[in-house]
């Protein structure tokens, strides 16, 4: 028989769908998931058998068939979105999403969700109000502007501020701040999306005064300062101050937009940041002659995904006006968090926002947290167990190069950290952790009060099996 005759008879095995959907062993998964959704997760698991069979000459086997059909319809059963243990040590996890919201914030979105809420209703006058409301007298009063609007990311913030304010004339901005931040978010092709010219001037790692005087024309409408996110230039640099930038812009009637990026709201040693993170307030921004800065609201801020800009009032009447601004708005949830973390900055609660509490955690603290960690695993598991000096870092594009100074434990098995990593990513609750020199790490800062009891009844099961 011919290679491709056999082939043919290898395909005639495999059962035909009606035949697959009316056995017993699926019945269970059709009520579970329902009928189209299971074929789907079926139909997938035929592709990959016929695709075997054709390209590997694979001889199909039931067993191994039905077996790898319940495996994929379990994990179809399970959320996408799912929660994740955080035991990298990074705070601001991009891939993680990011900064954890307080739980003042989470009560007032489940609040938000679960009754009618005057989001576009101002009850002082019974008439409809405008959402941006809820939040701009709060911003405001914590950064001193004399206006704010927010948008659904700093991205967006950054394009609808451009659009309103520089669409059809020049924007001049440094040659060292043409960054592109996470997912393809440059800033040449921002502007270019946003109808501005950008004007580039200066070099890579040095920047003077006199190189934005000799860029500006009768055609420019604004300065340009970006937040350079986790890229950093050391050495050899130069980059004019704020204030020298805003008077120059003033000088010749043009705007000074900034985007400061990571949204810090606080001095940086209030939540012991060092004096070298090169992290500036929104406030010192504006203090410094900034006509209106962008930030990010699910960074170092610690609230939800949203984009901020703040102020003076001529301009950010523009933006709010500019047709744009609806398609970016803000949704209800998102608003109700926002508020909430902001009303616990305004009471100097900073400890009850996840992200600042797990920055300004101290040495001690993080020593014993990992000391009884440490303990706990000791008593369960057959392993090298120790617990270690490590850095964390803040992530989220903010305090590039900047460590925070931690602890964590290690634990050496004959597993390997690999293959151990592996399986923890797999565990109904997934744990991600480091490694090194075939240990996996596990990174105390980054960890919730719950975590503990999860992470121990994984590894005792991995490792004691």
């Amino acid at each position: 028989m011919s290679d491709t005759g056999e082939k043919g008879q290898r395909l005639k095995k495999i059962p035909a769908m009606d035949i697959i959907l009316n056995a017993d062993w699926l019945q269970s998964w059709l009520e579970k998931l329902g009928r189209m959704r299971v074929k789907r997760v079926i139909n997938g698991e035929l592709s990959q058998i016929r695709k075997d069979i054709l390209e590997n000459n694979f001889e199909f086997n039931f067993d191994e068939f039905k077996a790898s059909c319940l495996s994929a319809l379990t994990f179809s059963s399970r959320p996408s979105l799912r929660r994740i243990i955080n035991a990298t040590g990074v705070v601001i996890h991009t891939n993680l999403g990011r900064s954890l919201i307080a739980d003042e914030a989470i009560e007032a979105m489940t609040e938000a969700a679960a009754h009618y809420s005057n989001l576009e209703y101002d009850l002082k006058i019974g008439a409809r109000g405008q959402r941006n409301s809820h939040i701009e007298d709060l911003l405001c009063s914590l950064t001193g502007a004399e206006a704010a609007f927010v948008v659904n990311n700093n991205a967006g913030a950054v394009l609808l501020a451009l659009s309103a304010l520089a669409k059809n004339s020049e924007v001049v901005m440094s040659r060292g701040e043409l960054v592109e931040i996470g997912g393809s978010f440059r800033i040449p092709d921002i502007m270019e999306l946003s109808g501005a010219k950008l004007i580039e001037t200066g070099t890579t790692n040095r920047t003077h005064l006199f190189d934005y005087e000799r860029a500006v024309t009768e055609k420019t409408s604004m300065l340009l300062k970006i937040h350079p996110s986790n890229f950093k230039i050391t050495g050899f640099t130069a980059a004019p101050e704020r204030k020298d930038l805003a008077k120059l812009a003033h000088e010749n009637n043009l705007i000074f937009m900034e985007d400061a990026g990571s949204g810090l709201l606080v001095s940086p040693d209030v939540i012991n940041l060092p004096a070298n993170s090169n992290e500036v307030t929104i406030k010192s921004c504006l203090e410094h002659g900034v006509d209106i800065v962008t930030f990010s609201g699910d960074k170092i801020l610690g609230g939800p995904q949203i984009g901020g800009i703040v102020g003076k009032k001529k301009y950010i009447d523009k933006i709010k006006k500019y047709p744009m601004a609806r398609a970016l708005r803000v949704d209800k949830f998102t608003l109700a968090a926002f508020e909430a973390t902001l009303r616990l900055y305004a009471r100097e609660n900073y400890d009850e926002i996840p992200t600042l509490r797990m920055i300004r955690r101290t040495h001690d603290e993080l020593k014993e947290q990992a000391e009884i960690l440490a303990g706990k695993l000791s008593v369960k598991i057959e392993a090298d167990i120790k617990i270690i000096e490590l850095y964390d870092t803040t992530g989220g594009g903010s305090c590039p190069e900047i460590e925070l100074k931690g602890y964590g434990v290690s634990i050496k098995h004959k597993y390997g950290a690999a293959h151990i990593q592996k399986i923890l990513r797999n565990n109904d609750v997934p744990i991600l952790c480091g490694a090194r020199d075939d240990e996996i790490i596990l990174h105390v800062r980054t960890l919730k009060d719950d975590d503990d009891e999860i992470i121990i009844s994984a590894l005792e099961r991995i490792l004691n099996a």
